[in-house]
């Protein structure tokens, strides 16, 4: 598959950004007693409506873009913990942040977990495994020795001085992603974590958001809707422990001003299309080695994101904002018939690694809690879960901890500090959670019975970690 090249980009922000134009169609076929590749790509606070594929009418993202319509996209994939440290264990591990019980601040990731991500277990089957980009997670002594073969891990800021010459770290990724695909041997197959650290924003610079050139034109002659939900009437009906937190102190970075909102969602916009572009890279360069048609691709994201939703920014809340994420997997091995479907299935992180490991046909421990969505991956709609539970529990003081249970219809969230406020939306009829039902009695039954699973997950969660001690 062709990538885009700058010059493209440019040509279709000149135009009016209009439609840019893609290689040839990606095309698969299955190889029989051959092990897949597997291609994972992780970005960084990616919510899950900024992909054309999505119904984004104004973001590009035509190699992502094309993954979905050549393989499988889910619209309610879901994080167990909206927040990078404790996603990224879950992620590895296939457990929820009480089971791990790592984030920001915690004691190093344990080899109990480590041993049974599904790096550690690749490797341990003999697949070439890499890392490229963010891990976001710490772990005991030499444990990344024992996940990865080969490792380009690298931090902010996004623009770095590297041999005299500025470079965007995406794109510096990108050729690790290459150099590593370069190295692969006849006969091994290889499982390639790629984590760009876009489109996080740079909390420490005043500018936050940082792009490659090649996107530079990009959204300069379009304007950004402002979202009906950031309007200030929707921050002044929160409780008073939800306002000056710090989503309200990164707002006020970014969002404060009409003008400034425009700049930040571009520049966010922009970072997002430049994985893209060193995806589309990427992907040619797979095309070229031969190994396109048995390489797995799966692209993600660690957290969802408020783009001014609420007064807020960043992520954190249970808010479906934050929670949601995209997630695409492409199969070149897949039936024609199976390709190019969006699936509604509440699918969440800790599915990632069982997943993976389906995929190479190793076993996954049984201590891992999520599930392979190999069996949705398919035109067939199988049994499937019919409920998520999410946390977060970083003991921050401007971030408050919260749990939630959400089902197709219903969300309930609570706030561990804060019990005396709770809260319950009915999502089919309010996606946006504008309207709080917690204190309307006819559904008093129902969030009694929410508060009960949630408590149960909790309890099992906390049961779980057990195993590993």
């Amino acid at each position: 598959m062709k990538s885009f090249t700058r010059r493209g980009f440019l040509e279709a922000s000149a135009a009016g950004l209009g439609a840019l134009v893609i290689g040839p169609r990606l095309s698969g076929g299955r190889e029989d007693g051959v092990r897949p590749n597997i291609l994972f790509v992780l970005a960084d606070d990616q919510r899950f409506d900024t992909l054309g594929c999505a119904g984004n009418p104004i973001i590009k993202t035509p190699n992502v873009d094309r993954l979905a319509q050549e393989g499988v996209r889910f619209e309610r994939s879901y994080v167990t913990t909206p927040i990078c440290a404790a996603s990224r264990a879950s992620i590895f591990t296939g457990t929820f942040e009480r089971t791990h019980g790592y984030t920001f601040t915690k004691p190093p990731l344990t080899r109990g977990f480590t041993s049974i991500s599904y790096p550690a277990v690749l490797r341990r089957a003999d697949y070439r495994t890499g890392f490229v980009g963010k891990f976001g997670v710490v772990v005991e002594k030499d444990v990344q020795k024992e996940m990865f073969d080969f490792s380009m891990l690298d931090n902010l800021p996004h623009v770095q001085t590297i041999k005299g010459v500025e470079r965007h770290m995406t794109e510096v990724e990108g050729e690790a992603v290459i150099e590593f695909l370069r190295g692969v041997k006849p006969g091994q197959p290889f499982c390639l974590a790629w984590c760009p650290w876009a489109p996080h924003a740079d909390d420490d610079n005043p500018k936050q958001y940082f792009w490659l050139p090649a996107v530079d034109d990009l959204y300069r002659d379009v304007r950004i809707p402002v979202p009906e939900m950031a309007a200030p009437a929707y921050y002044e009906a929160q409780p008073g422990f939800l306002k000056n937190t710090m989503s309200r102190t990164r707002w006020a970075w970014r969002f404060d001003t009409p003008e400034k909102y425009q700049t930040m969602v571009k520049g966010y916009y922009r970072m997002i299309s430049g994985i893209d572009l060193v995806l589309g890279r990427i992907l040619a360069e797979l095309e070229r080695l031969g190994l396109d048609k048995n390489t797995i691709v799966i692209y993600t994201s660690d957290n969802g994101y408020f783009l001014g939703e609420r007064g807020y920014a960043d992520k954190w809340l249970m808010y479906d904002l934050s929670i949601n994420v995209p997630l695409v997997v492409y199969d070149p091995r897949a039936p024609r018939g199976d390709r190019g479907l969006v699936k509604k299935d509440l699918t969440l992180n800790v599915d990632l690694a069982p997943t993976i490991m389906d995929f190479a046909g190793v076993a996954a421990s049984p201590l891992i809690q999520g599930k392979s969505l190999r069996p949705l991956l398919g035109r067939k709609s199988p049994a499937w879960r019919t409920e998520i539970f999410c946390e977060e529990l970083w003991d921050h003081p401007e971030i408050p901890q919260s749990e939630c249970v959400r089902t197709d219809r219903w969300k309930y969230i609570q706030y561990p500090k804060h019990p005396e406020y709770i809260e319950l939306f009915d999502i089919q009829a309010d996606p946006q959670e504008k309207n709080n039902l917690a204190g309307d009695a006819r559904h008093a039954a129902l969030l009694t019975g929410m508060r009960g699973d949630c408590s149960r997950w909790i309890r099992e969660l906390v049961d779980a970690r057990k195993k590993f001690q």
